[in-house]
């Protein structure tokens, strides 16, 4: 009777321990707090589009070289593996990855997505320049739940953006893509 319950009661804890794993898969290195900046500023979500036309272009990064040792620290992660809480070469979640590599450049940021998005300034998508950072709702609302850094910005107005996504690890992605246009939230300096 005594194995019987500590088997019961083992296999419920192994339950609960998936479910929490699971739920911190989920949510990424989101939050399950909203944003809650100054009463004054709103940020409210905007749809990028698949050709950004007023983009500003600033295709040379070197032209901010802070912004270009931000990116190219970045870039020598490419390939990390996701790992929830990860802040090393071994794993990244996506506010470990900002902050290592911001850190690397003497610029100390909050460790999560949903403290970085209250740092620097609001800049509009259309003024973005190489080493801002980009926040998103990946789990829908208006929840900062996933942040990256603008890598490249096209001579067409394209964004794209290097980040630590949870299905591939340290990657480059573009606001083009319908996920990340529809997740978009706002973009922020720091630099």
């Amino acid at each position: 009777m005594i194995r019987l319950i500590i088997f019961l009661f083992l296999t419920i804890m192994k339950n609960i321990l998936i479910l929490f794993a699971a739920s911190v898969f989920l949510y990424s290195c989101g939050t399950a707090h909203p944003v809650r900046i100054s009463k004054t500023t709103t940020y409210k979500k905007t749809s990028v589009g698949t050709k950004h036309a007023n983009v500003k272009v600033n295709s040379d990064r070197n032209n901010n070289t802070q912004a270009g040792n931000i990116l190219s620290d970045a870039e020598k992660y490419l390939g990390a593996p996701y790992k929830p809480g990860g802040m090393t070469s071994s794993g990244f979640d996506c506010s470990g990855f900002v902050n290592t590599v911001f850190a690397e450049n003497d610029i100390k940021l909050t460790r999560r997505s949903s403290d970085q998005a209250k740092e620097g300034r609001e800049v509009s998508i259309r003024e973005v320049k190489h080493g801002d950072l980009l926040f998103f709702a990946t789990a829908g609302g208006k929840r900062v739940s996933h942040v990256g850094i603008v890598h490249t910005i096209t001579n067409d107005g394209e964004i794209k953006f290097i980040h630590a996504s949870t299905s591939k690890g340290v990657i480059i992605s573009s606001l083009d893509e319908t996920y990340w246009d529809k997740a978009f939230l706002f973009a922020r300096r720091v630099l």
